[in-house]
C-alpha cells in the first residue's frame, strides 16, 4: 500500500471548490432517465451523453475534482478515439470506478438490501487500476420504514463496506465509502439523525476493524433530511444544523473529506444544503459533493440527444459545477441561480 499517494488523491478529489460527479448509472438507471426525455438508451447515445460532459472544460477544470464511472464507460472511447479517461485526465480530473455488483434482497430481512460484488474484487482492482482508475465506490443502502432498518441489514453492509475499502487501499485505489440512509419514506428529519448515526457508528467501527487507513478514504454520507413522503419538511437550516452535528459525533477528523451524495434532492435544494453545512464551520475535514443527478438533471434535459444542444446543455452542467463549487466554500448565494 503507497500510503503517500493514497493520501495525496484522497486530498485532491475534496480539493477546495472542487466536488465530484457520479457518471456510474448503470445501463437500467441510465435508461429510466433516458426514457424521460425521449432518447434510445445504447452504447453510443450514452457514450455521446456523457462525453458531452467530460469535454465542458470550465466545469471539468475548476470545479470537478474526479469522475465515478461505470463499467461500460471507463472502458470507452469518445468519437474522435480517444478513451474517455483520457479526456476526464486532460481536463485535470481523476477517474474513477463503481466497482460494487448492485443491491439483492438480504436473506431473513424483508424490505432489506445488501450490496454484492466482494468476489474477485482484488482482480478487478488491478484492471481497473491498468485502465486509469484511481479511486472507486461501493454503495450500501438502508431504508427506514416500520421495524427497519435492522441491525442485520446495518451489521452486513458496514462489514461489506469496510472490506471493499480495505481491498482497494492494498490495491493503491482510494476508496469512496457511501452508506446511504434513504430519504424515500414518511420519516421525520429525527428519525433519519437516528439511523444515521446508528449507520455511522457502526461503518467506522468496521472500517477500524479492518484497518483501512482513514487518510486516504473519502466518506459519502446522505444529509440528515426528512423522508420524500413527510408530512413536515425540515427547514434547510435545521437540514444542515442536524447533519453536521451527526458527522461531528460519528467521522474521525483523520478522514480527508466528506462527499455527500444528493440523494433525491432536486438540484438547487442539494447545493442550498451543502452551502448552508460549509458555513457553520470551522469544519474538521473538507465538505464537499458527489452528486449524480443534481449535477446532471438540467444538462441531461437541454442535451435531448441532440448534437445541436451539446453546447447549452455543456453550459448548464457547467453552472451547476459552478454553484456546487461556490457552496463547496459557502459562497453560494440563490440570486446567482436567477442571474444564470
Amino acid at each position: 500500500m503507497d500510503r503517500d499517494q493514497l493520501v495525496k488523491i484522497a486530498n485532491a478529489m475534496v480539493a477546495k471548490g472542487k466536488g465530484i460527479l457520479a457518471a456510474d448509472e448503470s445501463t437500467s438507471t441510465i435508461q429510466k432517465r433516458f426514457d424521460a426525455i425521449g432518447v434510445e438508451s445504447t452504447d453510443s447515445s450514452r457514450r455521446d451523453y456523457r462525453e458531452m460532459m467530460f469535454r465542458a472544460g470550465p466545469a471539468m477544470k475548476n470545479n470537478i475534482s474526479g469522475v465515478i464511472l461505470y463499467d461500460e464507460t471507463i472502458r470507452q472511447n469518445a468519437r474522435d478515439g480517444t478513451p474517455l479517461v483520457k479526456l476526464i485526465e486532460q481536463a485535470g480530473s481523476l477517474p474513477g470506478i463503481k466497482v460494487d455488483k448492485g443491491t439483492k434482497p438480504l436473506p431473513f430481512c424483508p424490505g432489506e438490501l445488501i450490496t454484492e460484488g466482494l468476489d474477485g474484487l482484488g482482480e478487478r482492482m488491478d484492471e481497473y487500476r491498468k485502465i486509469g482508475a484511481r479511486f472507486a465506490k461501493w454503495r450500501a443502502v438502508i431504508d427506514i420504514g416500520p421495524g427497519i432498518p435492522t441491525h442485520t441489514a446495518i451489521d452486513t453492509n458496514a462489514h461489506a463496506l469496510a472490506r471493499y475499502a480495505a481491498i482497494c487501499q492494498a490495491h493503491d485505489i482510494v476508496p469512496i465509502v457511501e452508506p446511504e440512509v434513504l430519504m424515500d419514506g414518511g420519516h421525520d428529519i429525527d428519525r433519519c439523525y437516528e439511523v444515521t448515526q446508528w449507520v455511522l457508528k457502526t461503518v467506522f467501527q468496521d472500517l477500524y476493524y479492518q484497518r483501512v487507513m482513514l487518510e486516504g478514504m473519502v466518506l459519502k454520507p446522505n444529509m440528515v433530511i426528512s423522508g420524500k413522503k413527510a408530512p413536515k419538511r425540515a427547514s434547510p437550516e435545521e437540514v444542515a444544523e442536524k447533519t453536521l452535528r451527526v458527522l461531528k459525533e460519528c467521522v474521525p477528523p483523520a478522514v480527508a473529506g466528506i462527499a455527500f451524495l444528493s440523494g433525491g434532492q432536486s438540484d438547487e435544494e442539494a447545493t442550498a444544503h451543502l452551502n448552508l453545512i460549509n458555513r457553520l464551520g470551522p469544519l474538521p475535514w473538507p465538505v464537499t459533493f458527489s452528486y449524480g443527478r443534481a449535477l446532471q438533471h438540467e444538462p441531461q434535459k437541454l442535451w435531448a440527444g441532440k448534437s445541436e444542444n451539446v453546447a447549452a446543455a455543456q453550459r448548464a452542467f457547467t453552472h451547476r459545477a459552478q454553484m456546487n463549487g461556490l457552496a463547496a466554500q459557502g459562497q453560494w448565494k440563490a440570486d446567482l441561480e436567477k442571474a444564470a
